[in-house]
C-alpha cells in the first residue's frame, strides 16, 4: 500500500481506513455510465479517492460531479492510460467501460470483442505495467446462457448464447491468466437486471437506446412512448411473463465497494453473483409502475423473442457469506419508485440536467 496520495487529490482527506474500509486511490472506467455513476458516488461516499475515465460514447459527462476527477479517454488508448495511471498514483480499478446491448452484440459483434475484449486487455497490460494488482470487473449473468437451473449459482456451466455475453466471458478468463502469470486480483461480479435510481433523483439510468424494461415502462407512463411491448404471455410463470431478477443499482455500488475493500485485505481472485434473489414478472412491474405513477401504461401482449428464458433468478450467498453483502433495496416499489423520481426530474435525462 502506497502511504502518500497524490497531490492532485486536494479535496480529499489523506489515506486512511474508514468505517473499517482501506481507502484508496481507484480508476473507475466507465464511470460516467449508470452502474458507474452510481458507484462512483458510493466511493466517494466511503472516502476513496476516484478518478472517472470514460470516453462517453456511452456515459454522461453530467452523471460525474464537477469535483470527481475526470479523464476523457477510452481503454484501448494504452499511452493516455499509462499516464492517468502514473499522474493519479493509481492502486487500483474498477472496470465498467463495455457496451452491453444483447441485439447489437449479434448485428455487429467486431465492436463488441474489439471494445469490450481488447479494450481490456489493453487496460490489464497498462495495470501489469504500473504495477498495479487489483480490479474489480463488472461481468454479467449473461456469461451462462440458458440456464439450467434456478436459481443461477457461479458454479453453474458457462455457455454465452450472445456476443456481449461471450465477451464478458472472455475477460474474465483473461483475468483469470492475468493472475496465474502476474499477479493481478481480480473480482468478477456477474450481475442481473440493474434497476432504480439513487434514492436523491440526481442521476438515474438514461440509454440510448434504452432497452431495459423499468425505464420503458415508466418512459410510457410519461408518456414518451405509446405502449409497452410485453415478449409472451405463455411462460410456465404465475401469470405467463416472463420472471426477471432486479437489483437496485445502490446496492450494486454497495457490492463493487465490498470488492475493492476484499481484495486489499485478502489479496485473492473471486466471482460471485449479484442479484436480488428474488423474481418479478413483467406484468409485476408494469402492474407496481402503475400504482406507484398514479397513471395507467398502456402495454401490448406479443410473441416470445427467441432466446428469452422464463424465469431468470440469482443465487447470491456466496457473496453474502463472503463479503457480508446484503441488498438493503430489495422490494419492487423501493427500486421503481426511486426510478420514477429520476424519470419526473428528467425526463429528458441527462440532456436536461443542470
Amino acid at each position: 500500500m502506497k502511504s502518500e496520495p497524490s497531490p492532485l487529490f486536494t479535496h480529499h482527506s489523506p489515506l486512511s481506513t474508514i468505517k473499517g474500509v482501506i481507502a484508496v486511490r481507484v480508476l473507475v472506467t466507465g464511470g460516467a455510465g449508470y452502474i458507474g455513476s452510481h458507484t462512483v458516488k458510493e466511493l466517494v461516499k466511503e472516502g476513496h479517492h476516484v478518478v472517472v475515465l470514460d470516453n462517453l460514447s456511452k456515459g454522461h459527462r453530467k452523471a460525474v460531479p464537477e469535483s470527481i476527477l475526470f479523464e476523457e479517454a477510452d481503454i484501448a488508448d494504452a499511452d493516455r492510460l499509462n499516464a492517468v495511471f502514473r499522474k493519479y498514483d493509481i492502486e487500483a480499478v474498477v472496470h465498467f467501460a463495455a457496451f452491453s446491448l444483447v441485439g447489437e452484440s449479434m448485428v455487429d459483434p467486431a465492436q463488441y470483442f474489439r471494445n469490450n475484449v481488447a479494450g481490456s486487455l489493453s487496460l490489464f497490460e497498462a495495470m501489469v505495467k504500473n504495477k498495479i494488482k487489483y480490479i474489480v470487473f463488472s461481468s454479467t449473468a449473461a456469461v451462462y446462457g440458458e440456464p439450467v437451473c434456478c436459481p443461477i449459482m457461479e458454479s453453474e456451466s458457462k455457455s454465452p448464447t450472445n456476443n456481449y455475453g461471450m465477451s464478458k466471458l472472455m475477460i474474465e478468463q483473461i483475468l483469470h491468466s492475468f493472475d496465474a502469470a502476474y499477479g493481478l486480483k481480480h473480482i468478477s461480479l456477474r450481475y442481473f437486471n440493474a434497476a432504480g435510481a439513487d434514492l436523491s433523483g440526481d442521476i438515474g439510468e438514461d440509454h440510448e437506446p434504452e432497452t431495459h424494461l423499468i425505464p420503458l415502462v415508466l418512459k410510457t407512463a410519461l408518456g414518451q412512448r405509446d405502449k409497452v411491448l410485453v415478449f409472451g404471455t405463455d411462460y410456465p410463470t404465475s401469470d405467463g411473463t416472463c420472471v426477471r431478477d432486479y437489483i437496485h443499482v445502490t446496492d450494486l455500488a454497495d457490492a463493487h465497494i465490498l470488492a475493492l475493500d476484499f481484495l486489499q485485505k485478502e489479496r485473492r481472485s473471486d466471482t460471485f453473483n449479484l442479484g436480488n434473489g428474488q423474481g418479478f414478472s413483467v406484468k409485476e412491474v408494469i402492474d407496481t409502475a402503475c400504482s406507484i405513477t398514479g397513471r395507467k401504461i398502456p402495454y401490448e401482449n406479443t410473441a416470445r423473442r427467441a432466446g428469452d428464458p422464463a424465469v431468470l433468478v440469482a443465487g447470491s450467498e456466496k457473496i453474502k457469506n463472503e463479503l457480508g453483502w446484503e441488498p438493503k433495496f430489495q422490494d419492487l416499489d423501493t427500486i421503481i419508485e426511486a426510478a420514477w423520481k429520476w424519470h419526473v426530474n428528467h425526463p429528458t435525462g441527462y440532456k436536461g440536467k443542470a
